[in-house]
């Protein structure tokens, strides 16, 4: 049977995902316009779980949904709805400066398959993170991760952002640090860098200044401010990610695209080789090929933190 995109079903089922009863409502829901559905965004989720809840493991979860698919309005929430089943773990948590004037939030901890399944029920198909953890009684870590996302302005593409992870990874080289390489899923990526530090600001800091050197070393290449005049034909290196406040997609989640896709981990052999965007976009078929094959990429992510030096 044909069903328009968006479409309110009202076919739902009761299911027990690991001792937790869950109700899936409007299963048969196209979300994206070649036809994935909802079932099709569950169905995902569920087999990326046993990676994607490694990446999600004491991280405060931003959901960003859209109830009529990817082409309608949407919304992140962060704040748990009321509606949420008791069993769901959240973290109350400080949000400084929150365009609602709210102190605090509760958060979703999404830490098992029915957590999971309970979110993409909600059709949030994207699931975004802090670079830090929260300790078991609510307490803000410093943060693990430093990330930089590499934004291609208007004429440029994901291969140029290849060619800035490239030379990311060499001043990383220099500073004894280790990239690891992911697509955003949508039209750049990002490097991930394990890291431990004492301050939180510092690995804003740093990312600042590899930015900034790289913006003034190739300033026909690379920009490292925000100002979108400043931006065609540039990447964009955007260090201001490592602000505690923000977030960044999560690896394995799905975006939001005319397709399913996926923020994928990736191999710096598959950096080096992408010459089109084509390369190194994938789909929700192709990340679970890809599990099956290379196992989680980003496994050893949090195995060797490195110093920022001072």
């Amino acid at each position: 049977m044909v069903r328009k995109r968006g479409k309110q079903l009202n076919t739902s089922h009761v299911v027990d995902v690991d001792g937790r009863r869950l109700k899936l409502t409007n299963l048969e829901k196209v979300l994206y316009p070649d036809g994935f559905t909802k079932a099709h965004v569950i169905d995902y989720y569920r087999q990326v779980a046993p990676y994607l809840l490694e990446h999600l493991a004491d991280r405060p979860v931003t959901l960003k949904r859209f109830p009529d698919g990817v082409d309608s309005a949407s919304f992140f929430e962060k704040n748990v709805s009321r509606h949420a089943p008791e069993w769901l773990r959240t973290m109350t948590l400080p949000t400084p400066g929150s365009s609602r004037g709210a102190e605090t939030l509760d958060f979703a901890m999404i830490d098992d398959l029915a957590g999971l399944v309970w979110a993409a029920n909600l059709a949030a198909l994207e699931l975004h993170v802090p670079q830090w953890t929260v300790g078991p009684r609510g307490g803000v870590r410093e943060p693990d991760l430093l990330v930089f996302d590499l934004d291609p302005g208007p004429d440029t593409t994901i291969v140029e952002c290849c060619r800035a992870a490239e030379l990311i990874r060499e001043i990383l080289a220099e500073d004894g640090l280790t990239g690891f390489p992911k697509t955003s899923g949508s039209k750049g990526m990002q490097l991930y860098v394990p890291v431990r530090v004492s301050n939180a600001e510092r690995t804003s800091q740093y990312a600042k200044e590899v930015a900034q050197r790289m913006a003034s070393a190739h300033p026909d290449r690379y920009v490292a401010v925000m100002a979108k005049a400043r931006r065609t034909g540039r990447v964009f290196v955007d260090w201001s990610q490592n602000n505690p406040a923000k977030t960044t997609v999560a690896p394995y989640s799905l975006r939001a695209r005319e397709i399913p896709t996926v923020s994928t981990p990736l191999t710096w052999r598959e950096v080096e080789r992408c010459r089109k965007p084509a390369d190194l976009t994938f789909t929700a078929s192709d990340v679970l090929a890809r599990l099956d094959k290379h196992g989680d990429l980003l496994a050893d992510l949090h195995k060797d933190p490195g110093h920022l030096p001072r």
